[in-house]
């Protein structure tokens, strides 16, 4: 364990009770929005269009119960673990069966713990042919219900370190770990720096360097890869750059006004899915108000895009050696090849590339991503 290894110092049952006052806020604040005129285009290429955030905010302010959402959060245990001088909430989801392996799943930006929902049950409770996991979803630094750090170097590495010291703190020596975008740094740091706890590692977004010294080896797949990162680069990548270099300025806008929240948000649903060009055919309107409301009552626009800041450019490099699952869904931003992720993740012992779902995979196929997990987390504990 790395010398910088973090301590845990008390560790508190937590229940979430936003008060009425912030609900009574957001409608008012939504009743006074200051709307922008519409888009120039017929189509989301200038961002979320005017008359689709009407709607959103017809529902939001008419029909939207923040309760409903509060009250299935609050059927499961959950945990304030004060790490580092940080408090991290986490929902902690003990399986009833003796056999299970202890899992922590992160989740990235634009989501939450919102998307893993869906998952908890057949992870936690699966058929006695199926391997069962004790969950432990933490809410990243500054997301969610988790403390905001108030000074800088909560990056990836630092996370990844807090949350080796969480499951060690829950009773977990040995755990397996899992992520998607921002989770798959923090689940490739922990495999990097926690080899003597961690077991194994499952990821829906390997982070790698594609090979492009011998373009005529690319095959058709890889080419579709790095069309979809030129892609990213040229149309899809001005939040990064803005979260990464000024979060504090953008962070006002986020803070101050619930439309401004939603539409940087779901923006991303649309783009980042596997929903035929309209978020709603894959996920509800509640729903996507169930994840925009982690940031918004939270107050997270400014501490969220901060992680930016602090990781985009100084992730570690290293190699991971432990065994590794990946599953490659096809709308991923960047959807790696194998040959490509085995350049960084040397032992990759499961590899699929499920027909549907994109980078929210989780909360938009959950049947299939738990049967990755399931074949996946099982050949690395047989592996391990």
């Amino acid at each position: 364990m790395s010398a910088t290894e973090l301590s845990v110092a008390s560790i508190n049952d937590y229940r979430i009770s936003v008060p009425q006052a912030a609900l009574d806020d957001l409608a008012q604040r939504l009743d006074n929005t200051r709307w922008p005129e519409t888009e120039t285009v017929d189509d989301w290429t200038q961002g979320t269009p005017l008359a689709y955030m009407h709607q959103i905010a017809d529902t939001w302010r008419n029909s939207y119960d923040w309760r409903v959402v509060e009250e299935r959060l609050n059927t499961f245990d959950q945990v304030m673990v004060n790490v580092g001088g940080l408090d991290i909430h986490c929902l902690h989801i003990r399986s009833a069966r003796s056999d299970a392996t202890p899992l922590v799943m992160t989740h990235g930006w634009p989501g939450s713990v919102i998307e893993f929902l869906k998952v908890i049950e057949p992870l936690t409770a699966p058929p006695a042919s199926e391997p069962a996991f004790h969950l432990v979803l933490p809410s990243l630094p500054g997301y969610g219900f988790s403390g905001k750090p108030t000074e800088t170097g909560w990056g990836l590495e630092r996370i990844a370190l807090a949350w080796d010291a969480i499951m060690k703190a829950l009773g977990y020596s040995r755990y397996l770990a899992q992520g998607g975008d921002w989770g798959s740094g923090v689940t490739t740091a922990i495999a990097i720096q926690c080899v003597d706890s961690c077991i194994g590692i499952h990821t829906n977004m390997p982070n790698a360097r594609p090979d492009l010294s011998d373009p005529a080896s690319f095959t058709d797949r890889e080419k579709t890869a790095l069309a979809a990162a030129k892609y990213y680069q040229d149309w899809d990548s001005g939040y990064s750059k803005q979260q990464s270099t000024r979060p504090q300025s953008v962070g006002y806008g986020l803070v101050d006004s619930p439309i401004a929240q939603a539409a940087w948000i779901i923006e991303k649903f649309w783009r980042w899915m596997d929903c035929d060009g309209h978020p709603e055919n894959v996920l509800s309107r509640t729903e996507l108000l169930d994840n925009v409301m982690m940031y918004w009552l939270t107050a997270s626009g400014a501490s969220s895009a901060r992680l930016y800041w602090e990781s985009f450019s100084k992730m570690l490099g290293d190699d991971v050696h432990l065994p590794t699952a990946c599953s490659i869904f096809p709308k991923e931003i960047f959807p790696l090849s194998r040959r490509w992720a085995e350049t960084r993740y040397r032992d990759i012992v499961y590899w699929n590339e499920p027909a549907k779902g994109g980078h929210f995979a989780a909360f938009e196929q959950p049947e299939t991503f738990t049967e990755e997990l399931r074949r996946g987390l099982s050949a690395v504990i047989e592996a391990s």
